[in-house]
């Protein structure tokens, strides 16, 4: 399992990637892991608000339908569109190319209340 030291994490197993005043936002590589294939993702389209701890869209996997949570509020400015015809991209490259939706932060600090690596790591085991 692969934990970038980079990113903050919540407990839901979401990822963020903070730039500037943006947060890029994915599921982790343990979360992919104990999905199995992922079949489909159903995301927000831009400009839908989320808040934090909300759910924001769903991801299929052979195994298990999930939901996905927002770490923080803001509106979605962006979706991966290389999810909609290559969902398995999730399983390949959750940390790059498996990215989900970028969010324009409306309460960047929210992001104090994730997890460090070392933190979402002692919590995966």
């Amino acid at each position: 399992m692969t934990l970038p030291e980079d990113l903050l994490y919540t407990k839901e197993h979401e990822w963020v990637r903070v730039q500037g005043n943006t947060a890029v936002v994915g599921i982790t590589d343990y979360a992919q892991g104990e999905l199995g294939d992922v079949v489909f993702v159903e995301l927000p389209p831009a400009g839908t608000a989320t808040k934090q701890g909300d759910a924001f869209g769903t991801i299929e996997a052979v195994k298990a339908v999930s939901d996905l949570f927002a770490p923080a509020s803001g509106e979605v400015i962006e979706v991966n569109p290389l999810l909609a015809d290559a969902p398995e991209t999730v399983n390949k490259d959750p940390y790059g190319e498996g990215w989900m939706v970028k969010v324009r932060l409306s309460a960047p600090a929210e992001l104090e209340s994730l997890m460090k690596a070392d933190a979402y790591k002692a919590l995966v085991g």
